[in-house]
């Protein structure tokens, strides 16, 4: 595989796993001191690692957050968060990750984790609360009912 298809690859991976909104909003702010950067990440943490075989979406989420929750990087974990989510991991599946973390990376991590995402968890509940009330709001047209629109 060259680094076209690699690149092509990761940026499919990168919006499965992230969302088109995430994305498109970290493409329209590359710049030529941050593209190199930004092709590195597609490439290699998208189309080499991300894409490999050995363990599926929602486990490489886990693995994720915990290092991400280890290391405190913050703003990475609360996007993983909803990368998790995406990934089809639970709400409870996530609280236990930073169980875990607590105990292993220690409690300031955990402590620092837990409450963004708990926020990121809170901001999906309520994207699904609202869709619902859209829904119900404004049911689709029946083909059957000759006065839908």
């Amino acid at each position: 595989m060259d680094d076209g298809e690699r690149a092509e690859r990761g940026m499919k991976v990168r919006r499965e796993v992230l969302g088109d909104e995430h994305v498109d909003r970290a493409v329209s702010a590359i710049t030529p001191f941050t593209e190199p950067f930004q092709d590195f990440i597609t490439r290699y943490a998208w189309g080499e690692i991300w894409s490999r075989p050995g363990l599926s979406r929602p486990e490489r989420s886990l693995v994720t957050l915990a290092v991400l929750a280890a290391l405190q990087h913050e703003q990475e974990l609360a996007m993983h968060v909803r990368a998790a989510l995406r990934n089809g991991l639970t709400p409870g599946q996530i609280q236990e990750v930073l169980l875990q973390v607590a105990v292993y990376a220690g409690v300031p991590a955990a402590n620092r984790a837990f409450p963004i995402a708990q926020r990121v968890l809170a901001e999906a509940a309520q994207a699904v609360e609202a869709s619902r009330a859209a829904e119900a709001a404004d049911p689709p047209d029946d083909p059957e009912d000759p006065e839908a629109g």
